[in-house]
């Protein structure tokens, strides 16, 4: 397989080696659960191979409305002129919706950004909610955009209640224009939910219309492991603001580091979609929070230099650190996962795991369509297009070696993509969509 891992951030310190006591393939704890699984369990004798490893967190179990943790929940809105109107109605009727699906003890907060910051409500409970009502239905449009203020206002909010370690931390952005007012770039946002996320703070943002900078709002999004939607229409708010609540009222662990290990004869390629640091036979990966209910993976490439024909030998071993979010006790679970070694090419082929290959070409996609963006940003639509086509070309080959149904569909509206941008290149709204959904499946998370 080709590597198509996401570049590699600055290493930092690994909580210690992982311990070398046998452990199995997969282990459970309450409600998480640890696996190991790989895109073939047998891998060819004959030569060194490449293969994909699926590291695996399962929140096994949504918590109950009655017990779950307390959400410390900032809402982030934009009043700037071009919110005006339908758009700001809307986006205060889903305010309000996500404001009845909160408990009286949770913790919410409002602010509110045009070319000021405004705090309309200051993080408190919610009890009955009706005066945080009020405020949102007092909000109007006009002015400017001051995104990177807004945000840092809501951070500021949210830090009132952090110090107890009780809730789950998000804050929630709203806006459909371009930050005009302030830092304004990727990188400035990028490095705002880098510094967030290690505060326990995760960003989640929604990017209304074909006005908005998505560059700017994905990565804000992605560097804090927050969710990133593109909401073309403003009628949709509703729908996205409830399944982003869903999520956060299902927080079953939080502070979650994972730290994979290499034997000898496996040399760790790069991690495929998420950004994670490899070290050496190490390799170690972030995350703020696990659902419940829900699947999130990292995917690691690796070459492997086989033993002889016949032979098994263990590949990875993980080992996974996290705070339960209801009772705060530290948990860490370990699993570690064998491959065997054949010559005899059917046997590799049958023992593929289809959902590991989907997942990774899914994964490959997501990566190729983000690079496709800068190419036809920069003018080489020809470039975007051929990249398009290669990898799809190398998806349809695993496809058919192995029989993967799934991978096919990957695959399968990509060169007819790949002829509409070396034609047309990319308009507003499909490059939201690609940037939005290359985000969500990096962001590796689905119901299980």
């Amino acid at each position: 397989m080709k590597p198509n891992a996401s570049s590699v951030i600055s290493a930092v310190a690994l909580l210690g080696a992982i311990s070398l006591t046998a452990c199995s393939a997969e282990s459970i704890d309450g409600s998480v659960r640890l696996r190991i699984d790989l895109d073939r369990t047998v891998l060819p004798a004959a030569a060194p191979d490449r293969a994909i490893i699926k590291i695996c967190l399962d929140g096994l179990q949504r918590p109950r409305h009655d017990r779950r943790p307390p959400v410390n929940l900032a809402l982030v809105l934009d009043r700037s002129g071009s919110m005006g109107g339908e758009k700001l109605e809307k986006a205060k009727e889903a305010a309000l919706e996500m404001l009845r699906h909160l408990s009286s003890d949770d913790i919410f907060s409002l602010v509110t950004f045009e070319s000021r910051v405004q705090t309309l409500i200051g993080a408190q409970p919610v009890g009955d909610g009706r005066a945080i009502e009020r405020a949102i239905e007092s909000i109007e449009a006009g002015g400017s955009t001051a995104l990177f203020a807004g945000v840092s206002q809501g951070a500021s909010e949210v830090r009132e209640y952090l110090e107890s370690g009780r809730y789950v931390n998000r804050i929630v952005l709203l806006s459909d224009g371009i930050a005009n007012v302030g830092p304004s770039s990727p990188q400035d946002l990028g490095r705002l939910g880098a510094a967030l996320v290690k505060e326990g703070i995760s960003v989640t943002t929604v990017g209304l219309g074909l006005g908005y900078n998505e560059d700017l709002m994905t990565r804000l999004a992605q560097r804090s492991d927050g969710n990133t939607y593109f909401v073309e229409s403003s009628g949709d708010l509703p729908r996205i603001f409830d399944a982003e609540l869903g999520d956060v009222l299902n927080v079953v662990a939080r502070r979650v580091v994972l730290e994979i290990e290499f034997p000898v004869g496996v040399r760790p390629l790069g991690f495929v979609g998420r950004e994670g640091v490899i070290r050496g036979q190490r390799a170690e990966l972030t995350l703020n929070q696990l659902y419940g209910g829900q699947e999130k993976f990292a995917l690691v490439e690796v070459e492997v230099t086989p033993p002889e024909s016949g032979a098994e030998s263990e590949i990875a071993r993980a080992r996974v650190s996290y705070d339960d979010a209801l009772t705060q006790r530290n948990t860490t679970l370990t699993a570690a996962r064998s491959v065997k070694f054949s010559r005899d090419q059917q046997a590799v082929i049958d023992s593929a795991d289809h959902k590991v290959q989907a997942d990774y070409a899914q994964n490959v996609i997501a990566v190729t369509k983000d690079r496709a963006v800068e190419l036809v940003d920069s003018g080489r639509n020809d470039e975007a297009a051929k990249e398009m086509r290669r990898q799809a070309g190398e998806l349809q080959k695993m496809a058919r070696t192995y029989g993967n149904e799934s991978v096919m569909a990957v695959a399968a509206d990509i060169p007819a993509a790949a002829g509409r941008i070396e034609q047309e290149g990319l308009d507003e709204a499909a490059r939201k969509t690609y940037r939005a959904e290359s985000a969500q499946t990096k962001n590796q998370q689905s119901s299980r």
